[in-house]
């Protein structure tokens, strides 16, 4: 057994396993406690990396109806029953029943109540079969197995945060805690008894409804919970520990009461009153603009520091991930703030639409399988984008949204990891849900564009380069475009009727993309031609526009033409069907009134500002009549394909910066500095931002380039008087990218103040990894972290390019040892800190000499994941 001194609360329970050691360890007692924890063998038997295949599909062999599962919670060990109701697809089948298991230990399995033998099953390291089964209408199988959560470092499955038990099953977590058919057309009603240390876990949680709860010998106790819908495996979630609620209502339109509760440690309760807003917020919402009504009487949100994604939608059970519900003036920034509201609206919306739209994650309509994972992940990062819009600056919103497009999305589109919106194939599943991180990792300010707006208080020409690789933004937020496209096309009365046809038609179904295609061109007698392209083609689209004017017979023409480059596995691409939002500006910059438009042989009659040109072949021209003069052409309005355009207009000038920015920026600091109460609202974020910007700009570039003391001066005087943790936060960015005392004091003395918060260390975590001091390798190895704080730490790190490509090679030999060592602890963040090498092809010739051979370190290391080999094969063979 080895020792590890891991940062935790101010309890005596452990977190997780731990890479360094903080240098402020003397001064921090109650941050730290010892757990003793499994070394890592030295030789480990892994089963070789299988690929996975769309054109592989097949439709189970058996369905299961109901589900009921026993959990008697351990510290050393839990034992899981499963009573499971099985029905032939095929009546009189007699196909073997192969279900998914890992990490599980086996004790008993019954079929129709007779214990089988050995030699009536095979099993395996990653499979139980059964060959030989009743051929009846149904039958009952038991299975018991035994697992060990305090183990479990994986954040997959069952494990211990923080000394509570915690679920995360999407996508394969499931099979972690019961031997099952862990796929997500196997849809079934569950039943779920809990049982524990009444003591040590006072609070038993899972799905649905609370049916009954009582004391048992021992100084146990019991909850049972039934869930009325029937739902996959991977929505299944439990949670028991010491954990104190913040309980409020929700009156639905029809007038039912739903109680609301959100769960965390006691401490941390004051922290939650805006995540109760956003709830409530992102519910009416629904109710007012969809018309939809949550349909269970409670829903209950659980906040958990430790946990692979940002969060996750179980029904009426959400567990999200701490700095996505805690927050406080003096300990969050404009952009936590911005983030809960985000995210809690995604999740809700996910939970809130299962009444008339069922979304797929209330399980009502779900994937046949996770390459069609876009159908709701696509769909409700649009619902979200939809409600965070309404919530504050539509116009701001949709830039932030496309520049996260653009900046990230698209460079992935166009280097070795690009997959279409639904892949075509994948080695591990887990490599596609990076995007339930996106919005944690803005939290952290690895996204700068966050809603609406938010400081700069990190480097953000450093993040701007790791996030390339941090994150696959295919199937969410290019998943969401495609959902806007359908709305653009059809319109927002076209768009519903397309969503309501869908649900009516597949409710309770398992379904694919051209399901849900097939119901938006059904429900409007639309022709969408090859609209399907999105959902099969990687790359994006390269848009060429040329216009022409023809004074004499008064026409304006626009001729395109589209070309998708190569990526992996797809040398030639076919035309797309792009929706263009086009209007024309006159001379004094207003837009002309359009009245018709020619194409294809066809006159179209228009009386608007604007229209839609429906771009689906290689090559067409649209020609406007009756312009009076050469206009200038406003296209891809509200960016209405995510596309690159290429056009023949120039630019206009310039504008010259102001001779006096100096005095401009000093004047923008002061004039915009406040000591009134923090408030989270539009016009004083946009205040914070601007001041933050302006103090952050001007010390960087004018202490930089004159040596000015004076600026120092003014970082450490906003730092000292700030009110609240975005302008505090804002002034220690300033001064930590510049090597001194000044910088070693400040981040000292925020350590000193905040280390007792997880929350408000992470954030002292990325300042001091992305900084771009020269050497910071070493700072970095002085500093200790737990698995999920390597977002900031390695992550940050990775984004500073004076230190992560450095040309000693040093910043790759880090990451690579800190990849290997992940990867036994926990795959899915050690496959996402590899993405960083995922373009390496695109370094000079000695850093590329460099990150491959780490890359190929990586890859010959004993025992490497799935998660990782995909990342790392994948990167080598671009």
């Amino acid at each position: 057994m080895a020792q590890l001194i891991i940062p935790c609360r101010s309890v005596t329970v452990a977190r997780l396993p731990v890479l360094f050691h903080y240098r402020y360890k003397q001064s921090s007692r109650k941050l730290f406690c010892s757990v003793a924890t499994e070394s890592v063998p030295d030789k480990v038997e892994m089963d070789a990396p299988k690929e996975i295949f769309l054109k592989d599909y097949t439709k189970p062999d058996y369905y299961f109806e109901t589900v009921d599962l026993s959990f008697s919670l351990g510290e050393e060990k839990t034992i899981v029953s499963s009573l499971i109701k099985v029905s032939p697809r095929v009546k009189g089948s007699s196909a073997p029943l192969v279900l998914n298991g890992h990490d599980l230990k086996l004790l008993s399995v019954k079929v129709e109540g007779k214990l089988l033998k050995e030699g009536d099953y095979q099993l395996d390291s990653r499979h139980l079969t059964l060959p030989s089964l009743p051929a009846k209408e149904s039958f009952v199988l038991e299975i018991d197995t035994e697992i060990y959560p305090h183990k479990n470092t994986s954040l997959d499955g069952l494990y211990k945060s923080s000394g509570n038990f915690c679920t995360q099953c999407e996508a394969e977590g499931f099979r972690k805690i019961t031997f099952y058919q862990d796929r997500p057309d196997i849809m079934a009603k569950y039943t779920c008894r809990v049982e524990a240390d009444k003591s040590l876990y006072p609070v038993l949680l899972s799905n649905g409804n609370l049916i009954s709860q009582g004391d048992i010998e021992g100084g146990r106790h019991f909850a049972l919970w039934e869930d009325p819908f029937k739902k996959p495996c991977y929505l299944f979630a439990l949670v028991a520990g010491q954990l104190a609620s913040r309980d409020d209502t929700f009156t639905t339109r029809s007038g039912r009461e739903v109680s609301l509760k959100i769960w965390t440690p006691a401490e941390d309760l004051p922290k939650t009153a805006h995540a109760m807003y956003s709830l409530k917020a992102a519910m009416k919402w629904d109710e007012d603009v969809f018309g939809l009504e949550y349909d269970l009487d409670l829903f209950n949100i659980v906040a958990v520091p430790d946990f692979n994604m940002g969060a996750m939608e179980n029904k009426s059970l959400n567990i999200f991930n701490s700095k996505l519900v805690l927050a406080s003036p003096e300990t969050a920034t404009d952009a936590d703030y911005a983030a809960i509201l985000g995210v809690i609206g995604h999740e809700v919306c996910n939970r809130a639409l299962c009444c008339l739209w069922n979304l797929i994650l209330c399980n009502r309509v779900t994937c046949r399988d996770w390459f069609q994972l876009s159908l709701k992940e696509g769909l409700t990062v649009f619902r979200d984008q939809e409600f965070s819009s309404d919530m504050g600056s539509r116009t701001v919103k949709r830039i932030a949204d496309v520049s996260t497009l653009r900046i990230y999305q698209f460079p992935e589109d166009a280097g070795p990891m690009a997959h279409p919106v639904r892949p075509h194939s994948y080695i591990k599943m887990d490599n596609f849900y990076t995007g339930k991180f996106s919005i944690y990792l803005r939290s952290l300010g690895f996204l700068l564009i966050s809603f609406p707006v938010s400081p700069l208080y990190v480097n953000s020409d450093n993040m701007l380069c790791f996030l390339f690789f941090l994150l696959s933004f295919q199937v969410y937020e290019k998943g969401a475009e495609v959902a806007r496209m359908y709305k653009t096309l059809l319109e927002s009365e076209g768009f519903r009727k397309g969503i309501d046809l869908y649900f009516q038609r597949h409710d309770e179904q398992a379904v694919t993309c051209e399901d849900f295609f097939a119901a938006m061109r059904d429900a409007n007698n639309a022709d969408f031609a090859n609209f399907l392209q999105w959902y099969s083609q990687a790359g994006t689209p390269v848009v060429k526009v040329a216009s022409s004017y023809n004074a004499e017979a008064r026409t304006f023409s626009l001729k395109f033409s589209q070309e998708i480059p190569p990526t992996p596995g797809q040398p030639t691409k076919e035309a797309t069907f792009i929706p263009v939002v086009v209007g024309l500006l006159d001379s004094s910059g207003k837009d002309i009134t359009l009245s018709s438009v020619y194409h294809d042989g066809t006159l179209q009659t228009i009386s608007s500002s604007s229209t839609i040109l429906r771009v689906t072949k290689k090559e067409e021209e649209f020609v406007f009549s009756d312009i009076a003069e050469r206009p200038v052409p406003s296209l891809f309005r509200g960016f209405s394909a995510p596309v690159r355009v290429e056009t023949d207009l120039s630019d206009d000038d310039l504008k010259q910066l102001a001779s006096e920015l100096k005095t401009e920026l000093l004047k923008i600091v002061e004039n915009n500095r406040s000591t009134e109460a923090y408030v989270f609202d539009h016009p004083n974020m946009a205040r914070r931002a601007l001041k933050n910007t302006g103090s952050r700009f001007a010390f960087t570039t004018y202490l930089a380039s004159l040596e000015d003391p004076s600026y120092v001066e003014l970082a450490l005087s906003e730092y000292k008087s700030a009110t609240n943790l975005t302008d505090q936060f804002a002034a220690l960015a300033a001064l930590s990218q510049n090597p001194g005392k000044t910088r070693d004091d400040v981040l000292a003395d925020f350590y000193n103040k905040w280390q007792g918060d997880y929350l408000v260390v992470n954030k002292w975590f990325l300042l001091q990894s992305s900084s771009d001091i020269p050497g910071n390798v070493e700072n970095i190895h002085a500093l200790q972290t737990t698995i999920i704080q390597v977002y900031s730490l390695i992550g940050g790190f990775c984004g500073s390019p004076v230190n992560f490509h450095a040309k000693d090679g040093s910043g790759y030999k880090f990451l690579g040892d800190i990849v290997v060592q992940l990867d036994k602890i926990n795959p899915q963040v050690a496959s996402r800190m590899l993405s960083a090498f995922s373009r390496w092809k695109r370094y000079d010739e000695t850093r590329q000499a460099l990150a491959k051979a780490q890359l190929e370190m990586i890859m010959s290391a004993n025992g490497l994941s799935e998660n990782v080999f995909e990342i790392a094969s994948k990167s080598l063979a671009a």
